[in-house]
């Protein structure tokens, strides 16, 4: 199967920059498998497709400030990307695997200076990507990112230095339920949801289960093998409990909020779609040809061509519909990527 069948022309304005004013107004493209057809509506429209006993998956995962710039004791400047923590030692000490930019002015030992109390040491080179820091913050850690880290926007969302934009992101690009931190991407499917909406489901007798999966660094990787099964997505931690996957398990439909619910489902289902609570990690890649074990519908945004999102939804929705939402979703100016609008797909 080859990525190069997997593009689709966009026109950049239609890449999104900042997200919808009110949450549930985003617009949703709403594709029904079974008959093919397409048709544009508003978020806030979701309840009418959700039926009582139905279980709508959310990722609670909070995405952490995990973007720092710092200064070397030259002068120049240092951006990172935090990606995972590897060891957490005698506090305030930390090391984690990271992106620095520009990385080709780095060198191991090179240090890395945050105001006058806290700094970064690079240890370690691990690829031609990442690498190995160690920061003594003189305060917790936790209070360190907050007071230096910025969110950690995809790189098609331009932002000023100290933007309003910028300051407002720390709000918007985090869904409203988001509780356990450690993502570096948000699950932007998410992002959608307001109390309302999540109110007026569960009056309507749905139920709202949270899993987790902390997004990381390889969901802004591109593919970049010719052929599709020779991809190799990196691993991401997930969680889900005794007390979801038995709500999950007496579903009738369930439906997924996002490819990352998607895949902790997956990854937790076995053959015959029973979930199993489980905490581990998941590098499951799932593209045409996968055989869904649980995920019945399914709610996500409009991805980027040739990448593993939208892979996903090719295999949810079938490649040639797939194809044809998205030309319909161009053809009606609909927003793209993590701030633009969704997709149900049922």
């Amino acid at each position: 199967m080859k990525l190069e069948d997997f593009g689709y022309h966009l026109p950049k304005e239609l890449i999104a920059q900042s997200p919808c004013d009110l949450r549930d107004e985003s617009r949703m493209m709403v594709v029904k498998r079974k008959t093919g057809d397409v048709a544009c509506r508003i978020f806030h429209n979701l309840p009418e497709f959700a039926k009582k006993d139905n279980v709508l998956v959310i990722n609670d995962t909070k995405v952490i400030p995990a973007r720092l710039i710092g200064k070397k004791t030259t002068g120049g400047t240092v951006e990172i990307l935090l990606l995972s923590r590897r060891s957490e030692d005698s506090k305030p000490l930390e090391t984690w695997e990271v992106l620095l930019k520009p990385a080709k002015r780095v060198l191991v030992g090179t240090r890395i200076l945050f105001g006058e109390e806290c700094e970064a040491q690079v240890i370690d080179r691990v690829s031609e990507k990442k690498w190995i820091v160690t920061f003594v913050t003189g305060i917790e850690f936790d209070n360190f990112l907050k007071k230096y880290g910025r969110t950690p926007l995809p790189p098609y969302v331009k932002r000023h230095k100290n933007s309003a934009e910028s300051l407002a992101d720390m709000e918007r690009y985090q869904t409203i339920y988001a509780s356990f931190p450690g993502s570096v991407a948000a699950p932007t499917a998410g992002l959608h949801f307001s109390q309302n909406i999540l109110d007026t489901l569960r009056k309507n007798g749905v139920h709202v289960v949270p899993v987790t999966l902390h997004v990381g660094y390889g969901t802004f990787l591109p593919i970049e093998t010719d052929d599709v099964e020779d991809h190799m997505m990196e691993e991401e931690f997930f969680e889900i409990t005794p007390e979801a996957a038995e709500v999950i398990n007496s579903a009738e439909k369930v439906i997924a909020v996002g490819t990352t619910s998607t895949r902790v489902i997956e990854s937790a289902a076995d053959d015959a779609g029973k979930i199993k609570p489980s905490s581990a990690y998941t590098g499951l890649f799932i593209y045409p040809g996968y055989r869904f074990k649980r995920v019945g519908s399914l709610i996500t945004n409009f991805h980027l061509p040739r990448s593993s999102l939208y892979l996903l939804v090719c295999a949810f929705a079938g490649k040639h519909l797939t194809e044809r939402a998205y030309k319909e979703a161009v053809r009606n100016r609909f927003r793209f990527y993590s701030y633009g609008d969704c997709m149900l797909i049922l």
